[in-house]
């Protein structure tokens, strides 16, 4: 999808859709399953909030619904046919009718439940009860220990993964004195500070086609190892972050190296990505 989130189309299998293949894509698609049209504008912050988290919510419904993009700044009819005043704004389309929507970058919970209204249950009902238990689990060791670090770590990490980022910025607020430099702590909170980093990028394809362009735009690579780390392209980011390492390693005031070692933080120190990166780091820099 341009724009949206950080992917693009082109990185993420999301389809562009425009006036004139609205008819196909949409229309006729809802008659085999629902298709929900992601309205947006490459100038709409919240949209590129929404991006992401709507891609990994049809992703784990598992084929059950499609997910299609539209650009109203380029191809604003059909929203104003829809009367939609406001973006993001996400409508479902079932059996060729508009049967659902909403508006604004909700969290992942609730694009969820969106998506169940759509097509009934979704996603892994084992890891949805394990995340319950250990939700429950945590609350009932804080209810008992407020500052325990391993539980806020813990739970924070539950929120973030549900993409519920203020939600898990508060959970490690609550972490104070000895419990805020924890290692649980400092991981998740690096974890955090990425996912808020790479909500504000701009277009996954785009990035690509910069990078492509000019090898030598550090600035376009890095933010695109910011991308690949937000769909959990691990060592793919880590090579971006690498390349510039390899090409200008003051650039941005040593800046490549310092967000590797921000990847390695958020990602733990016996992640195979991190085992990766740090190798191939050491490689460029006592070669």
């Amino acid at each position: 999808m341009p724009a949206v989130g950080l992917s693009g189309a082109a990185g993420s299998g999301v389809k562009d859709v425009t006036t004139a293949n609205f008819r196909q894509d949409v229309i006729a698609e809802s008659a085999h399953q629902p298709v929900l049209v992601d309205f947006w504008a490459p100038w709409c912050g919240p949209c590129k909030q929404l991006g992401p988290i709507i891609e990994r919510a049809v992703a784990a419904a598992d084929g059950k619904v499609k997910l299609v993009k539209m650009n109203i700044d380029d191809h604003p009819q059909i929203a104003g046919q829809l009367g939609i005043q406001s973006i993001p704004a996400v409508i479902a389309f079932q059996n060729g009718q508009p049967v659902d929507g909403f508006v604004g970058a909700l969290p992942e919970s609730q694009i969820k439940g969106f998506i169940e209204r759509l097509v009934g249950p979704v996603g892994d009902p084992t890891q949805d009860a394990l995340d319950e238990t250990a939700a429950a689990i945590y609350a009932e060791i804080l209810s008992v220990d407020e500052a325990n670090a391993p539980a806020l770590a813990g739970l924070a990490k539950l929120h973030l993964d549900a993409g519920a980022v203020e939600q898990a910025k508060a959970v490690l607020s609550m972490a104070t004195g000895s419990a805020a430099q924890h290692p649980n702590i400092v991981t998740v909170r690096a974890a955090v500070d990425l996912a808020e980093q790479s909500a504000s990028l701009g277009d996954f394809g785009d990035l690509e086609a910069r990078v492509a362009a000019d090898p030598d735009d550090h600035r376009a690579r890095f933010d695109l190892a910011l991308a690949l780390n937000s769909q959990n392209k691990r060592e793919e980011a880590a090579d971006r972050l690498l390349e510039i390492i390899r090409r200008d390693r003051s650039w941005d005031e040593d800046g490549a190296r310092k967000q590797l070692l921000q990847f390695f933080e958020a990602w733990g120190m016996t992640d195979k990505a991190t085992l990766h990166g740090r190798r191939k780091l050491s490689g460029l820099l006592f070669r």
